[in-house]
């Protein structure tokens, strides 16, 4: 029960950190909407972005109906115990995001456009909560696998930042962070609102939008490395 007395809003310190497991969470080998893998090796032409933005059932939902999306999952970065279970996460003591991995084609759609998703979907200027959900768990994060992301998350990051300030907002909290080792959450979270229609959803956006400016000249970024070690 000691648990979940702390302030789940309080990162961890080291010495509080759970210590984890060294097996992977079993994953599905299919999509359940997509139908396309979960898990590297993906197609080579495919690019990756891992976000959190709150409760990651309705997240990975904006992103499996994108254009171009050929497969996401969620699970949990951002912490330091290794292939930790939900209940772990919700304690407090892990230091993970509920976060999601968007896997596109870049010939279809673009990261810009995968950005847009994420700012205009959640209030990336409420700290370690999002709405009523409450916790480290929630919070609002990009974390980028190479410098192009680095830069198009900074440059969005601060275009949107203007629209908020301008709109009466605090100043955006979002974590632009290299991107940790993911590791997959268990089954039911996969998919959980194409699997439950009427489950909860807690995420929303501000209603304010990125400006065209934020995107980048062009649409190709260069190739991102998948998720490979996190799999293993």
């Amino acid at each position: 029960m000691a648990l979940f007395a702390r302030d789940k809003t309080r990162m961890p310190a080291p010495e509080e950190t759970l210590l984890g497991r060294s097996r992977p969470m079993p994953v599905a080998a299919a999509h359940t909407v997509l139908r396309t893998p979960m898990q590297p090796p993906f197609p080579p032409q495919m690019q990756s972005l891992t976000v959190g933005m709150g409760c990651f059932w309705g997240a990975e939902r904006l992103f499996w109906q994108a254009e171009g999306a050929f497969t996401t999952a969620v699970g949990y970065a951002g912490g330091s115990t290794p292939n930790p279970t939900y209940e772990e996460v919700c304690s407090g003591l892990t230091g993970h995001n509920e976060a999601v991995l968007a896997v596109f084609d870049p010939e279809v759609t673009s990261l810009d456009a995968m950005l847009r998703i994420f700012w205009e979907n959640h209030d990336p200027t409420q700290g370690m909560r999002q709405g009523n959900d409450v916790g480290t768990q929630y919070r609002s994060g990009v974390y980028v696998a190479d410098e192009v992301q680095r830069s198009a998350a900074e440059r969005s990051r601060e275009q949107y930042g203007e629209v908020l300030a301008a709109a009466g907002y605090g100043p955006i909290t979002t974590e632009i962070l290299p991107a940790p080792p993911f590791y997959y959450a268990e089954d039911y979270h996969q998919q959980y609102l194409a699997k439950n229609p009427w489950g909860y959803c807690g995420i929303g956006g501000t209603g304010m939008v990125l400006p065209a400016a934020a995107q980048a000249p062009h649409c190709g970024v260069a190739p991102v490395a998948g998720v490979e070690a996190a799999a293993r």
